[in-house]
């Protein structure tokens, strides 16, 4: 247990994921930990659900913080650090909101301030997200390991140069979006073969979430296990070839294009 105190500005599902992954693996205390949330209905679940001290506006508790966790969403973060600055001294300010670029947070909090860039997923809400970081210049390597150490609480993290930011965002950002309409589409057709929804819906994400957990713990080239699959003139290969038809590889790699240029659009004022 670690005697730090964070301010988490931001009590989305975001927010609230992160604030329950440093409450489980005992990153900071309950007590420690502040939220500022203004929307009511939202703060009175965190208080209900997690007993977590949640604030509607910013002040003078801001200054106790070790840790400034910025989880808002990009279209606010002019506002938000507007709001903040005046609380700021010298504090690790730590931001997830997609495409927002360090610089950014420099211009408010000066050019010697301390800032972690983070690009998150949703499957942080269930401790297996996996999310990437950069850093500026004047963050030390303590402070770096801080953050690695908090985002390690909610799944798997990487350390990139911020040029790659838009990408990460692209690719793990948004890519449970992209698993999850394959999930439907698997479901889908499960349904059109003769399953009843539910059954289909649950093979079809078991077999989604049991392949992607043999990849990481066999460390096997996808490649490689999909021909373990495949065998010659079976099935597998039948299917395999109707999604090369469908163009399944380049509308993924255009997927994550898409969503990275847009992540580079939202950092741009």
């Amino acid at each position: 247990m670690t005697d730090h105190k964070i301010t988490v500005v931001g009590g989305g599902r975001m927010g609230e994921a992160l604030c329950l992954g440093i409450i489980k693996t005992k990153f900071a205390k309950l007590q420690n930990i502040n939220v500022i949330e203004p929307l009511k209905e939202r703060a009175d679940y965190l208080r209900e659900e997690h007993t977590l001290n949640v604030f509607s506006e910013y002040g003078e508790f801001i200054l106790d913080s070790d840790i400034l966790l910025i989880a808002v969403k990009p279209q606010v973060i002019d506002g938000v650090l507007s709001s903040i600055v005046n609380f700021y001294k010298g504090q690790i300010v730590i931001s997830i909101a997609a495409g927002i670029p360090i610089s950014r947070f420099l211009e408010n909090f000066g050019e010697n301030a301390k800032i972690v860039r983070v690009m998150p997923n949703t499957p942080c809400l269930i401790g297996s997200g996996a999310s990437a970081l950069c850093s500026s210049k004047e963050t030390k390597e303590d402070d770096m390991s801080l953050a690695l150490e908090l985002f390690s609480s909610v799944g798997i993290v990487e350390e990139v140069p911020e040029i790659l930011m838009d990408a990460v965002t692209g690719l793990s950002g948004s890519g449970p979006a992209y698993v999850f309409q394959f999930i439907e589409a698997l479901s889908d057709a499960g349904v059109r073969v003769g399953l009843t929804r539910e059954q289909s819906l649950k093979l079809a994400a078991q077999t989604v979430y049991g392949s992607s957990k043999l990849l990481l713990e066999t460390k096997e080239h996808p490649g490689k296990l999909k021909d373990m699959v495949t065998s010659p003139g079976g099935t597998t290969i039948a299917g395999l070839h109707a999604l090369e038809k469908g163009g399944i590889r380049s509308s993924v790699i255009d997927a994550v294009i898409a969503a990275t240029n847009r992540s580079n659009e939202l950092g741009k004022k």
